[in-house]
């Protein structure tokens, strides 16, 4: 059994790519350590908690049936540290997390990430567009600032983002110094600064492993993420989840539209802000009360004077058409990729039906067909092919 389990429960946009890429890249040595990170794939952690939450994901969670279970049993199996994490981990209820700690055994530490309510309004909004979503960001902002949380939408954004009680569900049946939350710090502080806090909770050493940069999460601006979300209103029907995902969020979103963020960034109104900075105050007071082991500084809980806004809904002609020709230019260039990969494919296939033809065509080859297909029907036949084929088993061993 695991001597201790840390358990990475979230939350969403607080630098767990990054974290998850490392463990991932560097399982080998991380065991040589006596840690274990049990993935066979990179998403192996997001299957085992979709599979936990029993949620629907696009289809995926035909992947993640059983995974939770598999991991645990790698978890029960290793005598020493174990490190399991995964974002959406944040939005399981009481019940999902009474399954999860008894299935794991050990000494399982709860580690939480948080960044202030100012960063991470226009950040989950964006993720909403990159999973295809179509709402806009003033009703994203109506939607999450609903008081009755009626709409999946803010149920979601709470479930994860809700710091107080993501820590309060996730700690119940943990002792407080096992509780650990790591906190995002402001803008302006040192680059390595979260990586330092990371390592501090999950005991590695910062030098040795240091934060890979190819699975960053890069923001959009205005003018992307708007040119985005109505590109998912012409598309709604017409693409499929796993063409969706490669064409659209890797290919267009990852790899072109946020490398060369052209537009401004997406901030928040006044008055949310307002309403967060007075919502964040009330969240670090209550946390300070719990005793839980902070990582980091409460304070960085707190937002910062937001950036000037921008309305989505007002980005202008020129910085869509920008926008679009890059979106258009991007497109064109991965269509003629694939077309490339096709041809090489259907080349290969030519090749090998020429190849098997021209084995048909031989005399042996069609001696082996008649004497096959007399053995079907004269006994003498049969034992003459048996014989020929333990004759050429033996040859071929003794090559």
């Amino acid at each position: 059994m695991a001597t201790k389990v840390i358990l990475h429960v979230g939350s969403p946009k607080t630098g767990t790519s990054l974290l998850q890429e490392m463990f991932f890249a560097e399982r080998e040595r991380l065991s040589e350590q006596g840690i274990l990170y049990p993935a066979e794939r990179f998403d192996a952690h997001f299957l085992a908690a979709l599979d936990l939450m029993d949620l629907k994901w696009g289809g995926l969670e035909a992947q993640a049936v059983g995974a939770w279970d598999r991991l645990a049993a790698e978890v029960r199996d290793w005598p020493g540290t174990v490190i399991i994490s995964h974002e959406i981990l944040a939005r399981a209820t009481p019940d999902q997390v009474a399954r999860a700690l008894a299935s794991l055994g050990g000494e399982v530490h709860i580690v939480l990430s948080a960044r202030d309510l100012v960063r991470q309004i226009p950040a989950e909004w964006q993720e909403n567009v990159k999973h295809r979503r179509v709402k806009t960001y003033a009703d994203f902002l109506d939607g999450i600032r609903d008081p009755e949380r009626s709409s999946i939408l803010g149920q979601w954004f709470w479930g994860v983002q809700e710091t107080p009680a993501v820590l309060e569900r996730w700690g119940a049946g943990v002792p407080r110094e096992q509780v650990h939350l790591v906190t995002v710090p402001p803008p302006g502080a040192p680059k390595d600064q979260l990586w330092q806090r990371f390592a501090q909770v999950f005991g590695f050493d910062p030098q040795a492993f240091p934060a890979p940069g190819t699975r960053a999460n890069h923001s959009l601006g205005v003018a992307e993420a708007t040119a985005v979300r109505r590109l998912n209103e012409q598309i709604a029907t017409a693409v499929p989840n796993h063409h969706y995902r490669a064409l659209v969020r890797e290919s267009l979103v990852h790899q072109n539209l946020s490398q060369e963020r052209a537009s401004s960034r997406i901030s928040v109104p006044d008055d949310v802000w307002a309403w967060a900075e007075q919502l964040s105050r009330t969240w670090v007071a209550e946390i300070a009360l719990q005793g839980y082991d902070v990582v980091g500084d409460l304070d960085d809980l707190v937002p910062q004077p937001a950036l000037p806004y921008v309305d989505p809904a007002a980005s202008t002609s020129e910085e869509q058409s920008a926008v679009l020709l890059r979106a258009l230019t991007a497109m064109t260039v991965e269509a003629a990729r694939l077309r490339d990969e096709i041809e090489l494919r259907d080349a290969e296939i030519g090749r090998l039906h020429g190849e098997l033809a021209a084995v048909y065509a031989t005399r042996t080859y069609r001696m082996k067909q008649r004497l096959v297909a007399a053995a079907d029907n004269s006994r003498t036949a049969a034992v003459g092919l048996a014989a020929y084929r333990r004759l050429r088993g033996k040859n071929s061993r003794s090559t």
